[in-house]
């Protein structure tokens, strides 16, 4: 894991419940492919949501970022735009 990823101002502030969150799926093994991307996703937010996590949109972009790390740039590319539209009603 890339611990420099932790420096982001987007950090200052957090919750412990939160960075703890953020801590554990940095340390997940990513999937490498799209098709295995959105059913990633869409588990770990459901279990932000039994944690009563909400993130705000610059924790959103850290996420997508740890997410796309290691797919290839068209891959990247998608996952971005799918979050991009999954974030549109995230407070900042």
């Amino acid at each position: 894991m890339d611990s420099s990823i932790f420096n982001n101002p987007a950090f200052s502030g957090m919750s412990p419940e939160k960075l703890q969150f953020l801590m554990s799926f940095a340390q997940k093994d990513k999937p490498t492919s799209m098709k295995d991307v959105m059913p990633f996703l869409m588990a770990n937010m459901k279990q932000a949501k039994e944690q009563q996590l909400d993130f705000t949109k610059p924790e959103i972009q850290i996420i997508c970022d740890l997410l796309c790390k290691n797919l290839p740039k068209e891959e990247r590319e998608r996952v971005q735009k799918v979050m991009s539209l999954l974030s549109l009603n995230i407070p900042n």
